[in-house]
């Protein structure tokens, strides 16, 4: 199970973990008990506080007694005065976030293993949020981006220049979602009386994808043991006196794919 095995990262963080369920607790312990998991599972029989708090799954139809009264897949983070700080919410119960991705885009840290990458003008550290996927499953591609001293690159949007960007070529089963780039700085340049966006610190692009959840693509990967992802990262760099000839670095990211684990308490 994807949360008790990113348990760690969550306690390193200063998180605590609950997961609550329409199942009985009968049912939760037994499920709890087979796959050894450590975190508390919280049951909401009937779907009570579900629909109080408007999150009932209403694509589910009431004579699916098997799934009818299940929330809308999502995840709550609280302070210590019960306040809600952030939600993170699927439109569908067949797609999920990893805690992984969650945790990167609140700017939270990982235990996980990264690549380096020397490129001209600036050095790359990137990773995926979750080394192992599966259909439906929604994570992270994160790269931590450093420019060289005094260095800077021209952010999204900027005209004259080639703003960095991250292109992920397209491939059969791959939903790619639009990449988050920090807030820029504004630079000044006093030769030309020119002011653009740029990162001239260190910064993170997080790229989010998933692995597409419809049956069609389930059965197109299923005898697919990986999946690797292919992109270029484009940009351009200058100094406070040479705008250098704009860079394609190719990158790549290969997964893990598993099965959709269909398995429910019971």
């Amino acid at each position: 199970m994807e949360l008790q095995g990113r348990l760690k990262d969550i306690q390193r963080n200063g998180l605590g973990l609950v997961a609550i369920s329409y199942d009985p607790v009968p049912v939760l312990a037994e499920f709890a008990r087979r796959r050894s998991i450590t975190f508390p599972l919280l049951s909401d029989q009937g779907s009570n506080t579900i629909k109080a708090y408007g999150l009932l799954n209403t694509t589910v139809a009431p004579t699916n007694t098997t799934q009818y009264g299940i929330p809308y897949p999502g995840t709550f983070f609280v302070d210590r005065e019960a306040r809600v700080t952030s939600r993170i919410f699927e439109t569908a119960y067949q797609e999920r976030d990893t805690i992984s991705s969650m945790l990167v885009r609140l700017g939270r840290t990982l235990d996980v293993t990264a690549t380096k990458i020397s490129a001209p003008h600036l050095e790359v550290t990137t990773f995926t949020t979750d080394q192992t996927v599966a259909p439906g499953t929604h994570f992270s591609i994160v790269l931590d981006i450093a420019p060289a001293r005094r260095v800077h690159v021209y952010a999204p949007g900027v005209r004259g220049y080639r703003p960095i960007a991250l292109t992920i070529a397209p491939q059969a089963g791959l939903i790619v979602r639009e990449a988050q780039f920090p807030k820029p700085v504004d630079y000044y340049f006093k030769p030309l009386d020119e002011h653009v966006n740029v990162y001239s610190q260190p910064f993170r692009i997080v790229q989010d994808v998933a692995i597409e959840g419809t049956r069609e693509a389930e059965a197109a990967l299923k005898d697919r043991a990986t999946l690797t992802i292919q992109a270029t990262l484009d940009y351009q760099a200058c100094d406070d006196k040479i705008c250098f000839n704009p860079q394609s670095v190719p990158l790549s990211w290969t997964v893990t794919l598993k099965p959709l684990d269909r398995e429910r308490p019971r």
